[in-house]
Order: structure tokens, then sequence, then C-alpha cells
């Protein structure tokens, strides 16, 4: 059942790119070596960590994702699941978690960006890695800058099957987990979606935590591989909505800033210079 399902969810296109400088590759837990790729930016203060799409590779999005670095002031990293891309390994549920924390590892251990600095965003099946690693770094208490989620699945047995509930083998169940994420969290959804439908966007969006819950981007009459272009008519709306959040994403780690250092000086009876 398992093998079936995983291959009805996970269709990974062929590989459209090779064996570059640009890309480098890392070790997940289950020992796959995965591809990736890292945008640098020299005024960044915050790290976007993207899980792309099922249709999708490096060599798809590298291009768009200069934009978003150059739009956004922030390092961007991504990297292919495994059995995508050039990428070891066959793709499943477990094998995409342990790719997304391989990918961040990488990040907090060797680039040395702080969990507080890393901003998460997941596109479609991506939204997945993105929830899962969002909500464990929250009961680490270590959580990420922000989660940016677009047409996100509630859970993919939702998509595949038109489920309205969670079964036994279902697989990605952001619907729930996302209660457990103590981060801001805005969702990017097409009114028109014609593969995740817009109930998956509107439904993660009633059950994430109000007090993380940040504005969403509800796009009338796109669809799922459109927004980006769909906006573009109508001006600079989807970087201007990033823009906003990552302002949200520095306010909120302003605040747990100053509430850490007021916890430093209870403890100690001194303040910290």
């Amino acid at each position: 059942m398992g093998n079936a399902v995983s291959a009805l969810v996970f269709q990974p296109p062929p590989a459209t790119y090779g064996y570059t400088r640009r890309y480098f590759f890392i070790v997940t837990s289950m020992h796959n070596r995965i591809p990736a790729f890292f945008i640098p930016c020299d005024k960044a203060e915050y790290t976007v960590l993207f899980s792309h799409g099922n249709a999708e590779d490096l060599g798809i999005i590298y291009d768009w994702f200069r934009e978003v670095s150059r739009r956004l002031q922030a390092n961007v990293m991504s990297y292919d699941y495994s059995g995508y891309g050039i990428s070891e390994g066959e793709p499943s549920e477990e094998a995409c978690l342990a790719d997304v924390e391989a990918a961040f590892a990488y990040l907090v251990n060797v680039k040395k960006v702080p969990p507080g600095k890393i901003i998460l965003y997941g596109r479609s099946l991506g939204s997945g890695p993105a929830t899962h690693l969002a909500a464990k770094q929250s009961n680490l208490g270590q959580p990420v800058a922000g989660v940016v989620l677009q047409s996100p699945v509630l859970s993919m047995f939702r998509v595949v099957f038109n489920f309205r509930y969670t079964l036994p083998g279902d697989l990605f169940c952001n619907i729930d987990i996302i209660n457990q994420v103590q981060s801001p969290v805005t969702i990017i959804h097409g009114t028109r979606d014609e593969v995740v439908p817009f109930w998956h966007g509107e439904g993660l969006f009633e059950v994430c935590p109000q007090e993380w819950r940040c504005k969403p981007l509800w796009v009338t009459d796109a669809g799922h591989n459109n927004i980006e272009a769909y906006l573009s008519t109508f001006g600079d709306t989807f970087f201007q909505h990033l823009i906003e959040f990552v302002q949200v994403c520095h306010a909120t780690a302003t605040i747990r800033a100053a509430e850490a250092a007021e916890m430093r000086i209870s403890m100690t009876g001194k303040k910290t210079v």
C-alpha cells in the first residue's frame, strides 16, 4: 500500500540539470546524496530554505530564486528530494523529511545560520517538509523565523482521493501538525487551483494558531502553477506580500530576543552588556 501511494504522490520529472559547480551534495540520515544550491546575498539577514513542488527540480527553479534572493535581500537555499533531479534514493515521505532536515542542518552547522534566521518556504508538495520542520523546531524550543506555504496541501490523501479526513497511511498531514508551529505563517493560494484545491489553503489557515497566523494572499482566478506570473500582470503584489511577511518575521525575532534578554536578567539578577 505504501509503495502504491508513493507512486501516486511522487512524480519526479526527468532531470533538467547536470553536475555543475552550481550544485553541491549533502548526505541525509537515510544515506542518500542529494544536490542543493545556495544563493548568497551580501546584505542578507535571513535565509530562505525552499522545498519545491512535485513536478520540479533544482534546474527548473534556480533562476527564479536568484530573483527571489535579490528582491527579498535574503540568502536562498534549495535542495532536491531523494529520487528527484540527480539525487540518490527513491522518493517517499520518510525520505523527503530526511532531505529537508539535512538541508536545514547544513544551514545551521556549515553556514552557521541560527534557526531564528531561517524562513521555511514550501510550495505544493513542499509544504509537507516545510510544515514538518517548522513544527519540529518549535517543539525543540528553537523555532524558525517564519513559514511561507504556497498552494499547500492539508494532506496528500485529501488531494489524490479528495478525502476530507485523515486516514492511516496518509502522507504530509499538515492539517494535523500546523498547530504545533510557533513561528509566523503566511499562506498563498490561487482560488482556481486545479491541482491542490483552494479549500486546502483555506483549511490550513483556519487551523493555524491565531497568534502565528499572518495575512494570507488569496489570488483570485489563479491556478496551481501560475500565481507568480498571474500577479505580475497586476504589479508587484507577490513580492510585496513576501517583503511584508519578512518584516513580520523580523519584528517577531526582535520581540523574542527582548524576552530572552529579560529572562536572562531575571535569572541572574544582572543586565548583560
